[in-house]
């Protein structure tokens, strides 16, 4: 092929693979249900019927790894409506939502998609339970949920300019698939704008060591480039391993320090979380004792070394669960009745919803407090937070996923 005609197979090859990444759906009309051949549609649960009083469905748009922009139109001409989004394992983007009859609001975020595979040879190797997650296919999901879903239109497009903020760690930070479990790593995309991708690596019952030999550190290092950030919580179960060598002060730091040098090499920053509280209440019930022994210390003394940022989480988590109280800070945690799950539910690791997006706000604020210049991009509507004056659980309003599991996250 000569140089004019490759140019002129370009310029029309081009737009064709510019127009494969972008969708269009009018939301008010008919749309089919998911399939690979068709590659859009309803999905999850059965299509909404028109003929109902509205109620939560899902929507999926086959699409290859990356990070896509969403714009979604909400509200309907003839009905009010209360519309939350989610995108992918529940992550939160829009949250409840009021639209009155007649109005419409529109709103924009980036999801990142996806799949184990990390090049032509190597896959991330998830556990079994991940093999369901939405988090991990081939396809972009949204959740739209709320006492009243009303969407209008849904657009979707590729962009490869935002710069992405990259999670891992363990249960206390992935984005659990099922209800009643929450965590921080898929609240805090509520708060972001379009401007920024949020991409959570985090899986239950992982430590440092095993985050890394499960490909997971890799899959992000493919696409890991200068202006992204990797914030990483490691210590519930880093605590847990026994093996020669294993401890606070040799093996953990080991493998913090490849996270700190492996991330700086691809020009990215690196930020540590210090690992959130356990509800475990001193015997005078009011003071949170410390049950992750010495990591927490052995995670500041690396980041002093290699100058890496530090959010306080396990300082900030300890301050609100005493300010909630030994009755009240249940509220933030999977406890629950039987006659509500089946079984009674009393977990002191894992957070609900509630818990989760207030354990968000405490990581937005210690990037505040580092003066990240991705906090630029939070959304207008974000208030300073402080976890000595936290949200009212009792008036926090969550409509439930309608994917349920009472089976307990790896880990503790």
């Amino acid at each position: 092929m000569n140089k004019l005609l490759l140019i002129l197979h370009l310029s029309v090859l081009m737009p064709l693979m510019a127009s494969a990444q972008t969708f269009d759906f009018d939301m008010t009309k008919p749309q089919p249900v998911y399939s690979d051949d068709n590659g859009a549609g309803y999905d999850i649960v059965a299509a909404p019927d028109r003929k109902r009083p509205a109620e939560p469905f899902y929507f999926s748009v086959k699409v290859p790894d990356g990070n896509y922009k969403v714009r979604v139109v909400l509200g309907s001409k003839k009905k009010a409506g209360e519309t939350t989004v989610r995108a992918e394992g529940r992550r939160l983007m829009v949250h409840n939502v009021a639209t009155k009859k007649g109005q419409t609001v529109t709103y924009e975020f980036v999801v990142n998609k996806r799949s184990p595979q990390i090049d032509e040879k190597t896959r991330v190797r998830i556990k079994d339970r991940e093999k369901d997650y939405l988090a991990w296919d081939d396809k972009l999901t949204l959740e739209f949920n709320g006492d009243q879903p009303q969407v209008q239109s849904l657009h979707i497009e590729r962009d490869d300019q935002v710069p992405t903020v990259y999670l891992c760690g363990n249960s206390t930070v992935v984005d659990q698939n099922n209800e009643p479990w929450a965590s921080w790593g898929q609240m805090i995309t509520r708060w972001f704008g379009p401007e920024v991708a949020i991409s959570n690596h985090a899986e239950s019952g992982l430590t440092a060591r095993t985050f890394i030999a499960g490909g997971r550190l890799d899959k992000i290092l493919s696409t890991l480039k200068k202006g992204d950030i990797v914030v990483a919580e490691f210590g519930h179960n880093d605590e847990k391993e026994k093996k020669p060598g294993d401890g606070a002060w040799y093996h953990y730091q080991y493998q913090l320090k490849i996270f700190v040098d492996q991330v700086r090499a691809k020009g990215a920053e690196i930020i540590f979380c210090t690992p959130t509280q356990r509800r475990a209440f001193d015997a005078d019930k009011k003071t949170i004792t410390n049950t992750h022994g010495e990591f927490p210390a052995a995670m500041l003394d690396v980041a002093k070394r290699e100058k890496v940022p530090v959010i306080d989480l396990n300082g900030m988590t300890k301050t609100f669960f005493e300010t909630l109280g030994y009755e009240d800070s249940k509220r933030a945690l999977v406890h629950y009745p039987a006659e509500l799950y089946g079984r009674e539910l009393a977990d002191n690791t894992h957070f609900n919803p509630y818990g989760a997006y207030e354990v968000a706000k405490c990581v937005v604020m210690g990037m505040k407090q580092l003066q990240l210049p991705i906090v630029r991009f939070l959304r207008p509507d974000w208030q300073d937070f402080d976890p000595a004056q936290p949200d009212d659980w009792r008036t926090f309003k969550w409509a439930p996923s309608p994917l349920k599991d009472i089976v307990k996250p790896d880990g503790n």
